[in-house]
């Protein structure tokens, strides 16, 4: 056995329990890996699974690791998910354990979720076999949206009836848990646009048709989708995060390129954005006598959690942190999650779970993020709840 052997079999108190699972979340953390090439990061799941005892696991998806684990009643099947990649952020927080691999860094807590899994693991070995089975999946490549499209292609999904996963946030103390119905995370769409003009000498902008010109305009334009064309009581994001035109000071540019992201909740808000963003630029387009081409790239889709599954999660959340620690959601995350592709597969729901460290607070995506080791704790109990919580609706 490694040094970071877990055995179902002993009898230990709390804080050793929490000290090993941080201790694997450390580890993972000083060795972080991009999305589709973690590698390591797979075997080293596989090895702590393994240590568990368990030996009924799928390989898949490259580097994805399925694992069942027996219940009472195979025909149900509840599933947990973890995603197990990270940034290509330089790390910059001073930590102990910051990692090792030059312009990598675990700063959304995917070292933390699949810490808690493992952690779950150990927990759902020590109890009285569960109601049903129980599929845990390490899913890669959450922060490119394309993880857990390949982890269902490949069976992630098969025979399962309901799905959580939960997401370290820093907008709430550790020991808060967020399980409510409804949108929590945004649909991420990328959208591309590019103005193709007739470029010339500054001296002479009538012998042109300027690209740059008609791109600066566009970019204006688009401001008013959101602020006048959507309903105010509906949630919806366009941004325009790249603009290129021109080369010199004295030469008109004969072509523009504009890259953005269209964020929702809702699908007919995401088609209304869509239609927008098109005739708008087809508009632009022949106010300049530019040709105009768009691409939209449609992304991961909103996360919506069923009543259902969201009501098991609240009822989890209790056993696991009292009534006082459930908190509400004040507004969706307008930031995408790959998880939607589950949920729209089978039931389920995403959780927030609260890890707000001391000091000063950095956000995820920071090169400084850290947050409260504390909430592996309650995140690897609160998965347990909520799979047995679910194993017994589907059961009864």
């Amino acid at each position: 056995m490694g040094k970071h052997q877990i055995k179902a079999t002993d009898k230990k108190l709390d804080k050793e329990f929490l000290d090993r699972i941080v201790e694997i979340r450390r580890d993972l953390h000083q060795y972080p890996e991009l999305s589709w090439q973690e590698h390591k990061t797979h075997q080293k799941i596989i090895s702590w699974v393994k240590e568990l005892g368990i030996n009924n696991f799928r390989e898949v998806a490259g580097t994805g690791l399925i694992v069942d684990i027996e219940g009472k009643n195979p025909d149900k099947v509840v599933a947990l998910r973890a995603d197990i990649d990270a940034l290509p952020i330089e790390e910059a927080s001073g930590l102990e354990f910051s990692s090792q691999n030059v312009g990598v860094m675990h700063a959304c807590g995917h070292d933390g979720h699949t810490a808690i899994l493992l952690g779950a693991a150990e927990l759902l070995l020590r109890q009285s076999p569960m109601p049903c089975n129980i599929r845990l999946i390490f899913q890669p490549a959450e922060e490119v949206g394309t993880g857990a499209n390949a982890m269902i292609r490949e069976g992630a999904l098969d025979d399962v009836q309901m799905i959580f996963g939960v997401h370290i946030d820093l907008n709430y103390s550790a020991g808060n848990v967020v399980a409510v119905e409804g949108p929590v995370n945004a649909s991420a769409d990328r959208f591309s646009i590019r103005l193709l003009g007739k470029g010339g000498h500054a001296a002479r902008p009538h012998q042109t048709r300027d690209a740059l010109v008609g791109g600066a305009q566009l970019v204006m334009a688009l401001q008013t989708v959101v602020s006048r064309e959507l309903d105010p009581g509906k949630s919806g994001v366009l941004t325009v995060g790249q603009f290129k035109a021109g080369q010199r000071h004295n030469i008109i540019s004969g072509e523009a390129y504009l890259e953005g992201t269209v964020r929702t909740q809702e699908e007919a808000v995401r088609e209304q954005i869509f239609s927008s963003l098109h005739r708008i630029a087809a508009s632009i387009g022949e106010l300049h006598e530019l040709e105009v081409q768009v691409e939209m790239h449609e992304g991961t889709p909103a996360v919506i959690n069923l009543e259902e599954p969201a009501r098991l999660a609240r009822r989890a959340a209790e056993i696991v942190v009292g009534e006082n620690g459930l908190r509400e959601l004040p507004s969706a995350n307008m930031s995408g999650e790959d998880f939607g592709f589950y949920l729209e597969k089978v039931a389920g729901c995403f959780v927030r779970l609260g890890a707000r460290p001391q000091g000063e607070v950095f956000p995820a995506h920071s090169s400084r993020f850290h947050f409260d080791e504390k909430v592996l704790g309650t995140g690897a109990n609160f998965m347990v709840q909520v799979a047995k919580s679910a194993g017994e609706f589907l059961t009864s």
